[in-house]
């Protein structure tokens, strides 16, 4: 027998198949869309069932009118237009508020803060004041606020100031604060002034920090802005003052929309302002939005 055939003849190395690559997912986007959506689609689900059960199983028919069910609330005020078009009036002059209230937290506390990083005594001076504008309660500020600047919409924005900036005050110090000690000391090395220090350095390291407490800030915006509204009666009148005449008189149909209008307005505000968090973070510091 030849060589060339003995050759031919010897088993060769086994060939061992690599790992299939993998298949993308189709619907990928979609499918992690779903995922969120589903436990807001339930828990909505799960009030409208203990809404139903409390309005029908709990309360006798003659108190129903404490709390009507869903579909009474949505047909005697969604449908009815003397009712819905001063709601979303009502609701934009709200809206106003809290975005002029929150822009103007936000200002007021990243200066606050950046100053209070910048010199010691500064902060040991200021900080305090940022305290205790979160722990006194608003409802004991609000008679003097009134007093002092009317009942009107400048009161409304001073009290939703007053709620929404201790969280951008604290969250920007925290973050002005993070950046590593490794990184100030070649800052030192190289000679760079404060102001470099503090726009190259201090500054981006507190963009997620920022950003957090921007996201909490606009849900408390919110929340001073209704409170305005509830107690200040002047002018153009918002969603809170609404909710005061519509519990006064008793009309629990729309009063119950405007409670509902109040807290998808909310909810809408703290999900733009959480999107954005994490679309702008993550692409400035390579993070995935999750």
């Amino acid at each position: 027998m030849s060589d060339d055939v003995l050759t031919a003849a010897r088993p060769g190395p086994a060939v061992t198949a690599g790992p299939a690559p993998a298949r993308p997912v189709r619907g990928g986007a979609a499918v992690r869309a779903g995922g969120r959506a589903l436990p807001i689609v339930l828990a909505i689900l799960g009030i409208l069932v203990l809404w139903y059960a409390v309005s029908y199983l709990l309360l006798a028919p003659s108190r129903r009118f404490l709390l009507p069910p869903p579909h009474a609330v949505f047909a005697e005020s969604l449908g009815n237009p003397q009712v819905i078009a001063p709601m979303l009036a009502a609701l934009g002059q709200t809206t106003m508020v809290a975005l002029i209230g929150l822009a103007i937290a936000v200002a007021v506390g990243m200066g606050w803060a950046i100053l209070m990083s910048q010199w010691r005594l500064a902060e040991r001076v200021l900080y305090p004041y940022a305290v205790i504008l979160q722990t006194i309660p608003i409802l004991a500020l609000t008679p003097l606020i009134g007093i002092w600047m009317g009942y009107g919409i400048p009161a409304r924005i001073v009290v939703c100031v007053i709620i929404a900036v201790f969280p951008m005050i604290s969250n920007t110090l925290f973050g002005l604060q993070s950046a590593e000690a490794s990184a100030h000391d070649l800052f030192t090395l190289n000679r760079a002034s404060r102001w470099a220090r503090l726009w190259k350095l201090q500054l981006p390291a507190a963009i997620p920090s920022i950003f957090t407490g921007l996201r909490n800030a606009a849900g408390l915006s919110v929340i001073g802005a209704i409170v305005g509204d509830f107690f200040f009666q002047q002018g153009s009148q918002g969603i809170g003052g609404l909710l005061r005449t519509y519990t006064l008189r008793l009309n629990m149909e729309p009063l119950f929309l405007a409670i509902i209008f109040t807290a998808l307005f909310g909810v809408l505000v703290f999900s733009v302002f959480a999107a954005l968090d994490r679309v702008i973070v993550g692409r400035l510091f390579g993070l995935k939005p999750r």
